[in-house]
């Protein structure tokens, strides 16, 4: 599922820096100046530089979803086979002796 997302995101980066570029040149060919042509040009790098920060992003979300998943699987498989026992109750103490006065164990054949 991560692995999924992160190609999400990876496309909407693409997509959001061809937008930027395009918007660069659609300003440069209507800029009059050379300093109004690198002005345009700091801001398609900051547009660039912003996309991937938030690419970064949401590749830190889609990490931590994963591992909170993976979590909550494990916690959840754990508590469906082994269920809490309370300190000192009688769930602690076996039903039957563990070994025969003997020294034999349940199931032991002679």
């Amino acid at each position: 599922m991560e692995k999924l997302s992160n190609m999400g995101s990876v496309a909407k980066k693409k997509l959001k820096i061809c937008r930027a570029k395009l918007n660069e040149k659609v300003q440069k060919a209507s800029a009059k100046t050379a300093e109004e042509r690198k002005i345009v040009e700091e801001r398609r790098k900051a547009a660039e530089a912003e996309t991937k920060r938030e690419l970064h992003e949401a590749k830190a979300r889609h990490a931590a979803q994963k591992l909170r998943t993976r979590q909550s699987h494990v916690l959840g498989h754990r508590l469906h086979h082994q269920p809490p026992v309370e300190e000192g109750s009688a769930a602690n103490v076996p039903a039957y002796p563990i070994a025969s006065p003997e020294g034999y164990y349940p199931g032991h054949r002679i």
